[in-house]
């Protein structure tokens, strides 16, 4: 049956209806989604995983066709938020943009950021920069939204337009404002990780996983966001299928803690396991000898100031340290743990190629903790010594 020209102007060759037009819609917003979470953050921004050269080019030319975004400058941006993050140099973190800026002028962010030539290429290697990356996707790359346009309103007319509509913004709110945005501003932390990453849902499906930002922050290099039993990631999933498939390969994931009892003194592979894990650690502290104390004591403390117990006030502004350091000052056993919880980071963070060393520290830090008459402290320090990491299973 042919179609008239008011016909093709306003439902295009499909003339589909409304439940068709949702289901189109969500299958093209979510390859997008995993265009992004599978290709361009896991697998070129963190080498966390490797796709067949076909699937991997199907990946780069849909977000080419739906975002014109360019691999090379959109894994550069994203290794600079990780080794910038929540400093003045962090292409897009709400503690220094701010959260309205971030959630709402994402677009802007990573336009500045892509501007920034000499970054590109520091933090831009070993993405594609093959002949048709050179002489289509990057020297034209608001050609692919263009041609999105073209076929959505060939296929849907005036609808396919406001289809197309939404696909451009889809990434712009989730990834750059809710992600980047939301994502270091409100949910729940499984790590105490040196920024401020939350994880915005336990169950990461909307976003392709990417709802679990404070597990991803704690392990950049896992293929897996999901780091807890009751946690899904829909991305992770599509990994596991496709690797069955042979269109995948899993290169990394989060190591897993084993802890060997009777360990009298630090050794190799609890220095191995504490610099793989640090973030576990800390947050072991903090569960396991900070918040004890707190409750043995019965005191009460505002929930941002026993947050500045987990992470050294690191977030507070001037006025809230200074009334924790006030707080610690009037309560010594408190100020002793907080003191050896900024020790043992400190002996963490060291990046010396001196491993004795910082076993030398480690030893004496645990010896310390041992002698300090305080219970959930010696026990922490025993268990620490046991630390291990369990070989990886990647198959």
């Amino acid at each position: 049956m042919s179609l008239s020209l008011i016909d093709l102007i306003s439902g295009g060759l499909m003339q589909a209806g409304w439940g068709d037009l949702l289901v189109y819609l969500l299958v093209v917003t979510q390859l997008t989604i995993f265009s992004v979470t599978l290709y361009l953050h896991r697998s070129m921004a963190h080498r966390s995983v490797d796709f067949h050269p076909v699937l991997a080019h199907f990946f780069r030319f849909w977000s080419w066709l739906t975002t014109s975004m360019i691999t090379r400058e959109w894994a550069a941006i994203h290794r600079k938020h990780h080794a910038k993050c929540e400093t003045e140099e962090d292409p897009h973190s709400p503690q220094f943009k701010g959260i309205d800026t971030v959630m709402w002028r994402g677009v802007e962010l990573y336009r500045d950021a892509r501007a920034q030539r000499e970054d590109i290429e520091k933090y831009g290697k070993g993405c594609p920069d093959d002949w048709i990356e050179r002489h289509l996707y990057t020297p034209h790359a608001t050609m692919g939204p263009v041609l999105m346009l073209a076929i959505n309103a060939a296929l849907f007319g005036l609808w396919g337009v406001a289809l197309w509509a939404v696909q451009m913004l889809w990434i712009p709110f989730w990834a750059a404002g809710v992600v980047n945005g939301l994502g270091h501003w409100w949910g729940y932390r499984n790590f105490e990780t040196t920024d401020t990453a939350t994880n915005l849902t336990p169950w990461g499906f909307w976003i392709g996983g990417e709802e679990l930002h404070n597990n991803h922050h704690a392990f950049p290099s896992s293929a897996k966001f999901a780091l807890r039993r009751w946690e899904f990631d829909i991305g992770w999933s599509a990994i596991k299928l496709m690797e069955k498939l042979g269109l995948a390969k899993v290169l990394r994931v989060a190591p897993t803690l084993d802890v060997r009892p009777n360990i009298a003194i630090p050794d190799g592979e609890t220095l191995k396991a504490l610099l793989a894990i640090r973030f576990q650690a800390m947050t072991d502290y903090y569960r396991n000898v900070t918040l004890p104390a707190l409750r043995e004591a019965k005191l009460k403390l505002p929930r941002n100031l026993r947050q500045g117990l987990a992470d050294d006030g690191r977030w507070l502004d001037d006025d809230k340290r200074a009334k924790l350091q006030a707080w610690l000052a009037e309560r010594p056993k408190m100020a002793t743990l907080a003191e050896f919880r900024q020790r043992l980071a400190q002996v963490l963070d060291d990046r010396s190629h001196d491993a004795q060393a910082t076993l030398a520290k480690l030893h004496a830090w645990c010896t310390e903790a041992e002698a300090s008459g305080i219970h959930a402290l010696q026990q922490f320090s025993a268990r620490l010594k046991g630390y291990a990491i369990v070989p990886a299973r990647i198959a």
